[in-house]
C-alpha cells in the first residue's frame, strides 16, 4: 500500500473530526460546511465549526425561549429572529466564559475570529435565500491593537544555532537527549531560520522533497498548492549532514518518506516541533516568547533588510497580499524611510 501524503492525511483526519463535531451543531449547519468546502481548508473549516458551537452554546443558555433545547435541535428559522443587538451580547460573553468547567477568554483577536466565522455563516444563507436577514454585517469587527512583532537579532540567531549544537547551558540530562537529536535539530533549526517556511510546511516535507541540484525545497502552501523555495549553503549544508544519518534510520510503518523523525520514529509533529524551539530559544533568550512563527519573522526581517523588496518577501513567505507583508514590516518600512532622509545632499557644506 503506497503511503499517504502529509498532507493529504491532515485532511482526512480533519474531515473526520469535521463529522464529529458537526453532531454537536444545529443539523442545517451541514449545508454551510458543504457549501464552503472547495474554497476553505479543512482546518479552517474545523475552526468556523468550533466557533459555531460557542455561539450556538451562547444562544441555548442565554434565551429564555431556548433554555433546555438541545443545540443539533435547533431550526434554521432562529437565524432570522437574531438582531443585531444579540449579536453584540454575545461578543460581550466571549471577554470571559465557562464552557466543560473551564474558564475561557477571548481578546480582540479572539472576538474577531468568532464573528469572521459568524458573518461567513450568515453570509452563505442569506446568499443561498435560506434566510431574510443579515444581522451579523451589521456588527463592526473589533478593533485590534497592533502588537510589534517579535523576533531573534542578529546575535540572538547565532546563540541559538550554537546552541542547538553545542548544548553548552543545557543540564546534563537534558545533554544525553541532545546527542540523540542535535543533528536533526540543527537541520530543522536551520531550515526555519534560512527559509522561513511555516511549521506546517517544515513537517510535511519528505525526503524526496529536497533537491541539493538546486538547492530547493518542495512544500504545500496553506492554499493547497505546491511550490520550491530555495535555501543557501548553511541550509544545504545541515540537511545534507542530517540525511546522512537519517537514511540509516528504519521508520515505523506509515512515516517511511517523512524527512524530520522523532525519537519514536514517526513524523514529527507540529506541537513537537513548537516544543523543540520554544527548548532552544528559552535558553538563549529569557524576554522574548519564541514560536516557529517567530522564527519566519526573523527570517522575513533579515531578508527585507537585505533586499529592500517587499514583494520578494512576501512571494517567498507566502503571503497572498502584499499588503499583509507590509503590515508586519512596517517598523522596518518607517526606518528605511526615515534613512533616505539624509541620502540625498542639496549643498555641500563647506
Amino acid at each position: 500500500m503506497t503511503e499517504r501524503n502529509y498532507h493529504d492525511q491532515v485532511n482526512i483526519d480533519n474531515a473526520v473530526r469535521l463529522r464529529v463535531l458537526e453532531k454537536s451543531l444545529p443539523r442545517f449547519c451541514q449545508y454551510f460546511f458543504r457549501g464552503i468546502e472547495t474554497t476553505t481548508s479543512s482546518r479552517t473549516r474545523i475552526a468556523y465549526a468550533y466557533d459555531l458551537g460557542v455561539f450556538f452554546d451562547f444562544l441555548v443558555n442565554s434565551n429564555p425561549s431556548l433554555k433546555g433545547t438541545p443545540v443539533p435541535e435547533l431550526k434554521i428559522e432562529i437565524m432570522d429572529q437574531i438582531k443585531a443587538i444579540d449579536i453584540e451580547e454575545y461578543l460581550n460573553y466571549l471577554t470571559y466564559y465557562k464552557s466543560e468547567d473551564k474558564e475561557r477568554l477571548n481578546t480582540e483577536n479572539g472576538k474577531k475570529r468568532k464573528l469572521v466565522s459568524l458573518r461567513s455563516f450568515y453570509n452563505y444563507y442569506y446568499k443561498k435565500e435560506m434566510i431574510t436577514t443579515n444581522p451579523a454585517s451589521l456588527i463592526s469587527v473589533p478593533k485590534l491593537h497592533e502588537k510589534a512583532i517579535t523576533r531573534l537579532e542578529i546575535d540572538e540567531v547565532v546563540r541559538l544555532l550554537d546552541e542547538v549544537e553545542n548544548a553548552d547551558n543545557m543540564t546534563k540530562s537534558q545533554q544525553r537527549f541532545h546527542d540523540k537529536t542535535k543533528v536533526r535539530d540543527l537541520a530543522l533549526m536551520t531550515l526555519l531560520l534560512g527559509t522561513g517556511i511555516r511549521v506546517s510546511e517544515c513537517v510535511g516535507l519528505d525526503i524526496n522533497d529536497v533537491d541539493f541540484d538546486n538547492n530547493g525545497i518542495k512544500i504545500r502552501r496553506k492554499g493547497g498548492y505546491e511550490v520550491v523555495v530555495y535555501f543557501g549553503e548553511e541550509v544545504q549544508e545541515a540537511l545534507q549532514t542530517y540525511l546522512v544519518e537519517r537514511k540509516k534510520i528504519i521508520p515505523n510503518e506509515g512515516h517511511t518518506n517523512a524527512l524530520f523523525l522523532s525519537i519514536q520514529l514517526k513524523r514529527l509533529n507540529v506541537r513537537s516541533v513548537e516544543n523543540l524551539v520554544k527548548k532552544y530559544a528559552s535558553i538563549v533568550t529569557k524576554l522574548k516568547k519564541i514560536t516557529p512563527h517567530k522564527l519566519r519573522s526573523t527570517y522575513g526581517t533579515s531578508l527585507y533588510r537585505e533586499t529592500g523588496d517587499i514583494y520578494l518577501v512576501a512571494d517567498v513567505l507566502g503571503h497572498k497580499d502584499v499588503n499583509t507583508t507590509k503590515k508586519h514590516y512596517a517598523a522596518i518600512e518607517d526606518s528605511r524611510r526615515r534613512s533616505a532622509a539624509n541620502i540625498v545632499k542639496l549643498r555641500e557644506k563647506l
